[in-house]
């Protein structure tokens, strides 16, 4: 009898990486995580409200993987587990909304505090490892000083670690243990949030019901992109069909038509 490995979900996964962030016990390990993007010391992380309410009912209401209120201002974390055309746009919605919230609080416009979303996107074709958007003009002269956002492409991570490089590894080791098994992780480093994120996802991993859901929903969306596809099939089927007739009609060769 064939024994199946059981599926091991990284922080790839976005409800595995809430799972594991967003937990009060485990901010020292979201730290290390942001400090290494962010290039910044933080000493204090809140975490605010996931499901943003906004002041116009018709606006669909904004789900966000992670968003905090830290010393250096807001911080949004989004985990991109594919690359669609709709990411960058409703991502910027999110993003936009916090800072038009943020810069209206109080007596006068500022921009002492920091507004950044931080983007964890895996299969897309950005060339750099990090890209560091900001709004500025075509001779680099910013518009505003505290909007950044930074697209990091996860795959270029991975490089990393089976680069072999000792000290690149050292150096992007938060970042590269978010999407490698245990036993990957347990030759990563002996740093304790290391250690500590390995004991964590694996916690998930284990847990029984956080598995059992995590496995529906996968099935649920495998179903739902499964009837897309028959659809998108039905609909190419019903064009073919269509254009087939039309060409019955101009007395085209059937041998072409086929």
């Amino acid at each position: 009898m064939i024994e199946t490995k059981e599926k091991f979900y990284t922080s790839r996964n976005d409800r595995v990486f809430k799972e594991i962030f967003m937990k009060e016990e485990n901010k020292d390990i979201l730290k290390s995580l942001l400090e290494s993007i962010l290039k910044l010391k933080i000493s204090d992380i809140k975490f605010l409200n996931l499901e943003r309410n906004v002041d116009n009912i018709k606006v669909r209401r904004k789900h966000f993987d992670l968003f905090l209120d830290t010393d250096i201002g807001k911080v949004q974390v989004e985990v991109n587990a594919q690359s669609q055309k709709y990411i960058h746009p409703r991502n910027a919605a999110f993003i936009f909304d916090i800072y038009s919230h943020e810069v209206k609080k109080g007596e006068d416009y500022t921009e002492k505090s920091l507004v950044v979303q931080i983007n964890l996107s895996y299969k897309i074709n950005n060339e750099e490892m990090i890209r560091e958007y900001k709004i500025r003009d075509k001779h680099n002269n910013e518009f505003i000083k505290n909007f950044i956002i930074y697209d990091i492409n996860m795959e270029k991570v991975k490089d990393i670690w089976y680069s072999k490089s000792k000290k690149e590894i050292e150096n992007n080791k938060y970042l590269i243990m978010l999407d490698l098994d245990l036993e990957k992780l347990s030759k990563i480093s002996k740093d304790r949030r290391v250690n500590k994120y390995m004991d964590e996802v694996k916690r998930v991993n284990e847990d029984p019901e956080f598995r059992e859901f995590i496995s529906a929903e996968e099935d649920n969306r495998k179903i739902e992109n499964s009837i897309k596809k028959e659809l998108r099939e039905e609909g190419q089927k019903e064009r073919n069909i269509e254009i087939a007739k039309n060409m019955l009609k101009e007395e085209i060769d059937i041998n072409i038509i086929s």
